[in-house]
C-alpha cells in the first residue's frame, strides 16, 4: 500500500467518467474497498435543499432565477459533508470540482484541514460506446434524455470540455490518471484498486 495507508493522511479521490461509464458502480465499490465517503454534488443539493439549510434556500433562490448556484454555495455545502465526517479514511467526490474555480476552491477546502488531493481518476469510454450504453439504458430507464442521440452526444461533449481542464490542473502536480473503463465491472474495479493502491 502507498501513501494510502500513512495515519492521518486520507485518500481523496476525484472520481471522472463520461455518463454510462459506470462510474456510479465504482464509486460504490471504492467506498466499500477503502472505507470511503461518497461525495455526489447532486446529492449534497438534494439534501440541503431539501431539509431547508441556509445553503440549500440560497441554491434554491439561484436556481429559481435560472441561475447557476456559485461556487461558493458547492464548497459550502461539501465542507459540511467533509466536517460532519472526520472518522472516514478519506472521500471520493463523484462529478466534482468541474472547472478550474471548483478545483481551487477544492484544494483550498482541502488543504485548510491538512489534506489534499490524493489523485483525479477518470474512467475512460470510447463515445460510441457510451452512446450505445445509454441508448441500451434508455430502454428501461425511462429517463428520455437516455433514448435521445443528440442529447447524449450533447452531454458527452459537454463532459470532456469540462473535465480535460480539471484533468490538466491536477496533471501539473502528477496526479492524473487514466483507467480504461471498459470490460468487466470486476476488471475495471481491479485496474482501479491497483492504481489506488500506488498512490
Amino acid at each position: 500500500m502507498g501513501t494510502a495507508a500513512k495515519e492521518n493522511d486520507k485518500l481523496n479521490l476525484v472520481l471522472f467518467g463520461p455518463p454510462g461509464s459506470g462510474k456510479g458502480t465504482q464509486a460504490a465499490k471504492l467506498v466499500d474497498q477503502y472505507d470511503l465517503l461518497h461525495i455526489s454534488t447532486g446529492d449534497l443539493f438534494r439534501y440541503e435543499m431539501g431539509n431547508n439549510t441556509p445553503l440549500g434556500l440560497k441554491a434554491k433562490e439561484y436556481m429559481a432565477k435560472g441561475d447557476l448556484v456559485p461556487d461558493e454555495v458547492t464548497i459550502g455545502m461539501l465542507k459540511n459533508k467533509v466536517v460532519s465526517n472526520p472518522g472516514v479514511k478519506g472521500y471520493i467526490f463523484d462529478g466534482f470540482p468541474r472547472t478550474i474555480p471548483q478545483a481551487e476552491a477544492l484544494d483550498t477546502l482541502l488543504s485548510e484541514m491538512g489534506q489534499a488531493v490524493s489523485g483525479l481518476i477518470a474512467l475512460e469510454v470510447d463515445d460510441e460506446e457510451i452512446v450505445q450504453r445509454i441508448l441500451n439504458r434508455g430502454k428501461s430507464s425511462g429517463r428520455p434524455d437516455d433514448n435521445d442521440e443528440e442529447v447524449i452526444r450533447k452531454r458527452i461533449s459537454v463532459y470532456n470540455a469540462e473535465t480535460s481542464q480539471v484533468f490538466d490542473h491536477y496533471n501539473k502536480a502528477g496526479k492524473s490518471h487514466k483507467v480504461p473503463g471498459v470490460g468487466s465491472i470486476e476488471d475495471i474495479f481491479e485496474a482501479l484498486c491497483t492504481l489506488v493502491d500506488k498512490l
